[in-house]
C-alpha cells in the first residue's frame, strides 16, 4: 500500500442482491462516513454492487488500486450466497484457507450458545491467506483486512463494532484508541448509566451493542477517543459499575 497523502481517500463498497433490490435499506455508508471523518480520512466514492463474483473482483481491483483505503460489507455469513471471501482471495490472488483462531472463536462462541457449529457456519472460518482478522464482539465470526482492503459484516450492529476496531489501525488525522468491556447484562439495564457517562465524557464516544447466548442477554461497551487518560478511567468506571450491576442481577 502506498504512503497515505495529508487526507488519505476511502472508498466504500456495499456488497449485497438485498440491497439493490429494496429489501433491505443500507445503514452502512452513513456510519463509515461519519467514523472516518472524525479520523481525517475522506470518502471519495462508494459503490453498491450485487453478490456476483466477477463483478465484486473487478471492483475491489479497481478500487484498492485507487484509493488508499477500500472498506467492504456484506457477504461474510454463512449461506451459499456470502462469496466476498472467497472474491477477496481471488482478487488478491492468494489461498482462501480456515483460519485457525478464527475457527477456534467460533466454536467457542457455538459451544457457548449450545448451537451446533455446522459445516455452513464454519465457512465463516475462511479467511484469504495472509489477511489479518478484524474482532467481531458482537457474534464472533470475525472480518478480515488484507493490504489497504477492509472486510465486514453487512448487518449494521456487527459492522459498526468491527469498525471500532478498525479505527485505530488507519493513517489519518490523530489516533483514536479504544476500549471494549463485556458483560451478561441487558442492554436496557445500562442504558441509563451509559447515556450519563457519555454526557460525562463527552471527549469519547460510547456504543453498546447487545447480543444473547445460553446464559442470557449481554452487551459489549466499546468506548473510543483521542483521550488516552479519558480511556483509562472509563475502562475502570464501567467495570466497576458492571461488577455492582452482575451482583446484584446474581442476589435475586
Amino acid at each position: 500500500m502506498r504512503n497515505p497523502p495529508p487526507t488519505p481517500i476511502a472508498s466504500v463498497i456495499l456488497i449485497g442482491d438485498e440491497i439493490l433490490s429494496g429489501r433491505t435499506q443500507d445503514k452502512n455508508l452513513a456510519h463509515i462516513a461519519s467514523v472516518l471523518a472524525e479520523v481525517g480520512i475522506a470518502i471519495g466514492e462508494a459503490r453498491i454492487i450485487p453478490d456476483i463474483k466477477e463483478v465484486i473482483i473487478s471492483v475491489v481491483n479497481d478500487m484498492r488500486q485507487r484509493y488508499d483505503y477500500v472498506f467492504t460489507t456484506g457477504g461474510i455469513g454463512p449461506t451459499h450466497d456470502d462469496i466476498t471471501a472467497e472474491c477477496m482471495a481471488t482478487a488478491f490472488g492468494v489461498a482462501l484457507e480456515v483460519h485457525p483462531l478464527a475457527q477456534e472463536m467460533l466454536q467457542d462462541h457455538y459451544d457457548t450458545l449450545g448451537t451446533d457449529f455446522n459445516e455452513a457456519r464454519q465457512r465463516m472460518a475462511r479467511i484469504p491467506q495472509g489477511a489479518a482478522l478484524i474482532d467481531n464482539p458482537v457474534s464472533r465470526a470475525p472480518g478480515f483486512a488484507i493490504e489497504n482492503v477492509y472486510v465486514m459484516a453487512g448487518i449494521p450492529r456487527i459492522m459498526q463494532a468491527m469498525m471500532e476496531g478498525v479505527l485505530p489501525t488507519l493513517k489519518g488525522g490523530e489516533a483514536i484508541c479504544s476500549c471494549t468491556i463485556t458483560a451478561l447484562v441487558p442492554e436496557g439495564t445500562i442504558a441509563a448509566k451509559m447515556h450519563e457517562m457519555q454526557t460525562a465524557y463527552a471527549q469519547l464516544n460510547i456504543g453498546l451493542y447487545p447480543f444473547y447466548g445460553a446464559e442470557g442477554a449481554g452487551v459489549s461497551v466499546v468506548a473510543r477517543g483521542r483521550d488516552q487518560a479519558a480511556l483509562t478511567k472509563i475502562e475502570t468506571e464501567i467495570l466497576e459499575y458492571f461488577e455492582d450491576i452482575e451482583a446484584s442481577l446474581t442476589s435475586k
